[in-house]
C-alpha cells in the first residue's frame, strides 16, 4: 500500500485571523487515540473555540470539538478532550516566553494531514481591537471593488 503523500486539509480557522493579529505560525503534531483518527479522515473537526496552552513545559490543545465516530464502540473518544501537542523544546520555551511577556495567546489556524500524520498550525496571535476588524473589513472590500473596476475595464477592451 502506498503511504500517504502532501498536504490534505481538515478544518480551518477563518475567524482566528479575522479576530487576531497573528504574527508567528508553528507546525504541532498532535497526541490522539484511533477514533479521533477516523473522524478526522472523514474531515470531521471544529477549530472555532480552540486555543492552545503550555503547562509544565508540555503544551496542550484545548476547546478543539472532533466528534464521535460513527462507526466507534465503547471505545469512542470524548468529543472536546485536552489533547497534547508535539513540539520541540526550543520552540515550546520560545512560545512560553512570548506568552508570558507580551500578552500572546496561542490559537489553532487549521489542522490537516501530512503525510499521513495528523497536525495541527498554531499562530501566536494578539487580539484585535474591534476598530481593527472594522479596518480591515473596510480594506478588504476596497480591494475587491477595485478589482472588479480593473475587471470591468479589461472586459470593455476586448
Amino acid at each position: 500500500m502506498p503511504k500517504e503523500q502532501g498536504r490534505k486539509l481538515i478544518a480551518q480557522n477563518r475567524k482566528a485571523r479575522h479576530d487576531f493579529h497573528v504574527d508567528d505560525t508553528y507546525e504541532a503534531g498532535l497526541v490522539l487515540v484511533g477514533t479521533e483518527v477516523k473522524s478526522l479522515r472523514a474531515g470531521r473537526a471544529t477549530l472555532g473555540d480552540g486555543f492552545a496552552e503550555i503547562h509544565d513545559g508540555e503544551a496542550f490543545l484545548h476547546g478543539v470539538h472532533i466528534p464521535e465516530y460513527t462507526q466507534g464502540t465503547w471505545t469512542n473518544h470524548e468529543p472536546r478532550r485536552v489533547r497534547k501537542l508535539l513540539l520541540n523544546r526550543h520552540e515550546i520555551d520560545k512560545i512560553e516566553s512570548k506568552i508570558k511577556e507580551r500578552g500572546f495567546t496561542l490559537v489553532p489556524l487549521s489542522m490537516y494531514f501530512k503525510d499521513g500524520r495528523a497536525k495541527v498550525e498554531l499562530g501566536l496571535a494578539r487580539g484585535k481591537k474591534t476598530y481593527d476588524k472594522r479596518h480591515a473589513l473596510a480594506e478588504r472590500q476596497a480591494n475587491r471593488e477595485k478589482q472588479q473596476a480593473v475587471g470591468r475595464r479589461l472586459k470593455g477592451m476586448d
